[in-house]
C-alpha cells in the first residue's frame, strides 16, 4: 500500500517560516518525481513545486519562487517544503504526490505531470 504523510503544519504570523515534510512508503520513492500543492477553501489546487527523482532538478510555480524551497532525501524517503517569508495568501492545505510514472520529469517539464499517489495534507495558516 502507498502512503504519503504529510506533517509541519500549522499557525505561523506573516512573514514567518515553516518547514513540511512527507514520509512516503510502499512504492519505489528515488524514482518517481514528487511534488508539493495547495488548495485553499474556495479555490481549486494549485501547484506549487516539484522536484525529480534524484532531486537535482526543481519547478517552483510563480507564486512562491524564491521563497519556498524543496528537498527530498532519497534514503530516508522524505520530501520536503521549507517555507519562507510567508503571507496570509500562503494559507492552505498542503498535499504532496507522487508521480511514479516513466519520464515523470520530461512530462513534468512539458506542463504534463501526471501525480497519482497523493497525501491527506497538512494545514497551513498565515495570520497575525
Amino acid at each position: 500500500e502507498v502512503q504519503l504523510v504529510e506533517s509541519g503544519g500549522g499557525l505561523v504570523q506573516p512573514g514567518g517560516s515553516l518547514r513540511l515534510s512527507c514520509a512516503a512508503s510502499g512504492y519505489i520513492y528515488s524514482s518517481s518525481c514528487m511534488g508539493w500543492f495547495r488548495q485553499a477553501p474556495g479555490k481549486e489546487r494549485e501547484g506549487v513545486a516539484i522536484i525529480s527523482p534524484g532531486g537535482s532538478s526543481t519547478y517552483y510555480y510563480d507564486s512562491v519562487k524564491g521563497r519556498f524551497t524543496i528537498s527530498r532525501d532519497n534514503a530516508k524517503n522524505t520530501l520536503y517544503l521549507q517555507m519562507s517569508s510567508l503571507k496570509p495568501e500562503d494559507t492552505a492545505m498542503y498535499y504532496c504526490a507522487a508521480d511514479s510514472h516513466f519520464n515523470c520529469w520530461v512530462k513534468a517539464r512539458l506542463g504534463l505531470p501526471d501525480f497519482n499517489y497523493w497525501g491527506q495534507g497538512t494545514q497551513v495558516t498565515v495570520s497575525s
